[in-house]
């Protein structure tokens, strides 16, 4: 079937959209105005939340750039036939840049798919088998994550594995909220068929995070906008 754009959204949509107008040479619009059109025509997505969490986190995640601190976590969802989608990624802390990913249907993520996505974000970050410096490997205490084999090759890699607290996935603060804007900004709004229909857009989902997904946290730029604005700077 063929692959549905996402809509514009409803948090960062005038960003979206004053990045194509600034590219067409023309004034950029009020981010108020935009919203308020949005509202009028039911263009607003749901929320992804409504509350605060009832604990507050208390472990440093965010890093001062790139490349220092990596978070991993998954994420699962149902197809309109009963098909289980379930992936694994691996974020930066400091850019949000997805590096690496692995989905597969109907059963769960498995040491060896995070030990690609290892391997994969160090050939992409560093172009060679191994960081030049320790980078940290937080994820949660899932046994893909925690076996004896993982912690071994990540450490062969320059990784260093770190774990949340069991029961404290607040204090992975980075990669929740990537799991909270796919669901929300792409399988809610596109025809979920079956595994294999979903398996051939995920990838295009997450390239599109990438290019164009603003971020609050990165002055409402996409991660590959932030990263050039950064390696503009440097």
């Amino acid at each position: 079937m063929p692959a549905v754009a996402p809509p514009v959204r409803a948090t960062g949509g005038d960003a979206i959209l004053n990045r194509q107008l600034r590219a067409q040479g023309l004034a950029p619009v009020n981010h108020k105005r935009v919203y308020r059109i949005m509202q009028v025509n039911n263009l607003l997505l749901a929320r992804s939340h409504t509350e605060r969490p009832a604990r507050t986190h208390d472990g440093k995640v965010i890093v001062m750039r790139s490349n220092l601190r990596w978070c991993s976590d998954g994420f699962e969802f149902t197809c309109w036939n009963g098909d289980v989608v379930l992936g694994a990624f691996i974020i930066d802390a400091h850019d949000r840049e997805i590096i690496a990913w692995r989905a597969v249907t109907n059963a769960g993520i498995s040491g060896s798919d995070v030990r690609d996505m290892m391997l994969e974000a160090v050939e992409k970050r560093f172009g060679a088998h191994r960081a030049p410096h320790p980078v940290e490997m937080l994820s949660d205490n899932g046994s893909p994550y925690t076996a004896c084999d993982t912690r071994i090759f990540a450490n062969q890699l320059g990784l260093k594995p770190c774990f949340t607290p069991v029961k404290s996935p607040e204090r992975n603060g980075i990669s929740e909220p990537f799991v909270n804007t796919l669901k929300r900004d792409y399988v809610r709004v596109t025809p979920l068929p079956d595994a294999q229909a979903v398996l051939d857009l995920v990838g295009g989902w997450i390239e599109d995070h990438n290019d164009n997904h603003p971020h609050s946290g990165l002055k409402m730029r996409s991660p590959r906008e932030f990263i050039a604005a950064q390696t503009a700077t440097a």
